[in-house]
């Protein structure tokens, strides 16, 4: 059986940026990690307005975006509550919502359980593992800062999908890439993708 270095769930919802799970994903693939992917209905609105895919085959779309073995990644539906990743007894070194909408926060701020991704955030926080949000909204009101509040306060992180200027980005890949790459930070996963404040630009 092959060795994997962690598992890690990664959800991808409808706020604008889901490059950023994507890039993540293949990341941590690249990295030799075991990903399971659950992505929800507005995230594959998403994919179609913003990257624009062709998302009638919602599996074609997936093997397009993640070309690796069925051992090492797994995508799941929203309601596939028989997934591994439903369970405290599975061991999952960690979750990331990247990006993370308001609605799906609220739902994990309140503990809905109403569809997987909603559920295994839930299981990370009930069983004390790394759950990281990445909000991707602005202006936030005070049910947005209530809400990551919350979460905060029950050991969920909060990432805002910010991107730095000081490592002096010249693409839109780089804006993406240091994203992404603080997001490895808190998963507690080495990259190079960006520089680093104090290093050699």
């Amino acid at each position: 059986m092959r060795e994997y270095r962690g598992i890690f769930t990664v959800g991808i919802t409808g706020a604008s940026g889901a490059i950023y799970g994507i890039r993540l994903v293949n990341e941590l693939i690249r990295q030799n990690y075991k990903v399971h992917l659950v992505v929800t209905d507005a995230g594959w609105q998403v994919f179609r307005e913003e990257l624009e895919l062709d998302t009638s085959n919602r599996n074609e779309v997936i093997e397009h975006l993640f070309q690796e073995n069925d051992e090492q990644f797994s995508y799941h539906t929203l309601q596939d509550y028989t997934a591994p990743i439903a369970s405290g007894s599975y061991q999952n070194d960690g979750m990331i919502v990247i990006p993370c909408s308001m609605g799906t926060m609220s739902g994990i701020a309140h503990g809905s359980s109403r569809n997987l991704l909603e559920r295994t955030a839930d299981v990370m926080l009930k069983e004390g593992r790394p759950l990281i949000i990445v909000p991707r909204e602005t202006p936030l009101n005070q049910i947005h800062l209530e809400n990551m509040l919350k979460i905060s306060k029950v050991g969920g992180k909060i990432l805002p999908a910010m991107p730095g200027f000081y490592h002096l980005p010249k693409s839109m890949d780089d804006l993406i890439n240091f994203v992404v790459g603080k997001a490895l930070d808190n998963l507690g996963v080495e990259h190079e993708l960006f520089t680093r404040w104090g290093e050699q630009k």
